[in-house]
C-alpha cells in the first residue's frame, strides 16, 4: 500500500506533535534496523517526559523495525504511470460501478453528509473505492510499529515523529490499539488517515459515540468529508482540474494521477 503523500497529513502531523518537536529530534535516527532498539529507548523517555501514557509507551516498546514498510517506502512506482495506465490498474471501472451502487443503497447517509459538510458523494466514494477497494483490505502491517519504523528513518523522520506522537496518543485515549493493523505506512481504515489526521479530522459519522475509522465506513467517510471540507471545499463549486474544489483534492494526495483519477470518478458516480 503506497503513501497517501499529502492529505496535508504533515500539518496535522506536526499540529499533533508541535508540544514534542524539538525533543523528539534528540532521538537518532537511522538509515537500517541496527539502531532502532537504541532509537525506541531514546523516543520513549522523551515521549514519557511530553505525556505520553502507559498504554502509548507500551506500545512503543512493543515495536519491531517494520522491514516490509521501509522497502514500500523505497519502491512506489504506480504514481508514475500516465493517468490511463494509473486509472486501469487501480480499477476505475469497477470503483465507478460499485460506487454508484453504495451511493443509491445509502443515499440519505449521503445527503446528510453533503448538507453538514458541503462534499457529495461522488468524491468520497472515489477515495473509498481507491484506497481500499470499499474496505475489503485496510492493511495487515501493524500501525504502530510502522508509524515508529518510518520516525526512525532518517528519510522522513521530521514528517513522521508527529504521526508517531499522534499514534501514541491514539493508543493512550483507546482509539487504535498496540495491535491495529492498517496500511505499510501505518494509514488506518477505510480511507486511510495517518494517526495525525484521525486526530485533527476524525469524527463519528454513524452516531455512536465513538471514532473507528476502520470498523465503521460511515466514520472513514464523514471523517473524510470534514478532511475534504477543511481543506477548502467549498458547497456547490466544481471539483474537476482548474475549479475550486480540486485544490482539496490536490490536499488528499499529492500525486497528479491520483488527483484526475479521484475527480474522473467521481463525477461519473455523481452522474
Amino acid at each position: 500500500m503506497e503513501l497517501r503523500l499529502a492529505k496535508l497529513t504533515l500539518c496535522a502531523a506536526m499540529m499533533a506533535g508541535a508540544l514534542f518537536t524539538s525533543q523528539a529530534q534528540a532521538a537518532q535516527c537511522g538509515n537500517n534496523s541496527s539502531g532502532f532498539e537504541r532509537w525506541k529507548s531514546q523516543f520513549a523517555a522523551e515521549a514519557k517526559a511530553n505525556g505520553v501514557g502507559n498504554r502509548g509507551l507500551k506500545a512503543l516498546a512493543g515495536t519491531s523495525y517494520a522491514t516490509k514498510t521501509i522497502h514500500a517506502d523505497r519502491n512506489q512506482k504506480s504514481f508514475k504511470y500516465s493517468l490511463q495506465k494509473f486509472m486501469q490498474i487501480r480499477g476505475a471501472n469497477s470503483i465507478v460501478s460499485v460506487g454508484r451502487q453504495k451511493k443509491k443503497a445509502n443515499a440519505k447517509f449521503f445527503a446528510r453528509l453533503e448538507a453538514k459538510y458541503g462534499v457529495p458523494a461522488g468524491p468520497l466514494l472515489a477515495i473509498h473505492g481507491m484506497e481500499t477497494g470499499f474496505g475489503r483490505f485496510m492493511g495487515n502491517s501493524n500501525v504502530v510499529s510502522a508509524i515508529a519504523t518510518l520516525a526512525y528513518d532518517c528519510r522522513r523522520s521530521d514528517f513522521f515523529t508527529g504521526h508517531l506522537y499522534a499514534a501514541l496518543q491514539l493508543v493512550d485515549r483507546g482509539v487504535i490499539s498496540s495491535n491495529t493493523k492498517g496500511a505499510m505506512h501505518g494509514e488506518v481504515g477505510h480511507t486511510q488517515f495517518l494517526p495525525g489526521s484521525v486526530l485533527k479530522y476524525g469524527v463519528d459519522g454513524d452516531g455512536n459515540g465513538r471514532v473507528d475509522l476502520a470498523g465503521s465506513q460511515y466514520d472513514a467517510l464523514a471523517s473524510t468529508a470534514n478532511f475534504l471540507r477543511a481543506h477548502g471545499w467549498k458547497r456547490g463549486a466544481g471539483y474537476q482540474p482548474g475549479q475550486t474544489n480540486f485544490r482539496a483534492i490536490q490536499g488528499w494526495n499529492a500525486a497528479g494521477v491520483y488527483q484526475q483519477a479521484i475527480a474522473i470518478m467521481a463525477a461519473k458516480i455523481d452522474q
